[in-house]
């Protein structure tokens, strides 16, 4: 959000003087000044590129091959722990 929206938002804050029928009365400004931030904003959004897609997609399909394998390799230590301290304990 912009500076000077901002202090806009803050002037009919103040301007309201803070009891609830003057809160009330400065809603729509508020609202159009909000609207108004939203599209300003929403004009900047862009579309990746084929290209950034296929790259972040490969980032993300290799990040998750790699978490599957790490947390299946502790799973199996855990286990053989734990079967250890049973077996251990147990006799």
């Amino acid at each position: 959000m912009a500076v000077e929206t901002k202090k806009k938002m803050a002037n009919s804050i103040t301007t309201a003087g803070g009891n609830f029928g003057d809160q009330i009365k400065s809603w729509p400004e508020r609202v159009k000044t909000f609207y108004n931030d939203v599209r300003t904003e929403t004009r900047k959004v862009t579309a990746p590129s084929w290209k950034e897609v296929q790259a972040t997609t490969a980032v993300v399909v290799i990040t998750v091959f790699i978490f599957g394998v790490y947390f299946f390799i502790i799973d199996n230590v855990i286990q053989k722990g734990v079967s250890f301290l049973y077996s251990y304990f147990g006799h």
